[in-house]
């Protein structure tokens, strides 16, 4: 039970890493993720805040892996998936948290936005470690990439790409809609998009390795009923 309790808190750390990425890089105003970059425009165009609309896409999201797995579910399939709603809603509220935590930084030139967006990578890089390590659940945007492929018979990491692919899209043909621009795309939307997973590598490697994992959870006090 202990580590149980532990290791959905460090998913839980996870998640707020990486709602902090998500933040950093929107703040950077030099674009944000793929996976927020349908929320984003949203929240520019409409009373949504960016967490909001980030719960709303994760719950269609959650509707759509439920019709991936319709007539091949198991009861595993079913738990793993309801599991991604209370996940959702708190990574929703870490995002509009941090976005206040975060409203004052006013970018003055380009290299503060570039840092901004370095901060916000390597946040979301720790985060997508956080959330792997512990494999107790998944988010919305990997379960839907991972049914998809499953029912699909197709390669995730490919799929995850065409997946990346369309949000961008989209999100680019929603804010022409909405606005008559393109808001929330740019370099940074490229960069976080390029440089995370080596990020991702290197932090599971080096630094968030098992070994060094099991070193701290060997100086955690065991809960004392």
């Amino acid at each position: 039970m202990r580590n149980l309790v532990i290791r959905y808190a460090v998913f839980v750390a996870g998640l707020y890493f990486l709602s902090l990425g998500v933040v950093c890089i929107v703040k950077s105003t030099l674009g944000t993720t793929p996976i927020s970059s349908i929320n984003y425009v949203l929240s520019l165009n409409t009373p949504l805040t960016l967490g909001t609309a980030t719960f709303l896409l994760n719950m269609l999201l959650i509707l759509g892996q439920f019709a991936l797995i319709k007539g091949r579910s198991t009861r595993k399939d079913v738990v793993e998936i309801l599991l991604q709603i209370p996940f959702s809603f708190a990574f929703g509220a870490f995002i509009d948290f941090n976005m206040w935590m975060c409203r004052g930084i006013e970018i003055s030139n380009y290299w503060y936005a570039l840092a901004m967006l370095c901060v916000g990578c390597m946040s979301q890089a720790i985060g997508v470690v956080l959330e792997l390590k512990p494999n107790v659940a998944i988010m919305s945007a990997e379960g839907f990439v991972k049914y998809a492929s499953r029912r699909y018979n197709k390669e995730f990491g490919r799929l995850k790409v065409g997946f990346d692919l369309l949000l961008v899209s989209s999100a680019a043909l929603l804010s022409l809609a909405m606005s008559g621009t393109i808001d929330g795309i740019r370099e940074g939307t490229a960069i976080a998009a390029l440089t995370t997973g080596y990020m991702v590598t290197f932090l599971s490697i080096h630094i968030f390795s098992r070994r060094n994992l099991n070193r701290l959870l060997s100086i955690i006090p065991p809960v004392r009923r």
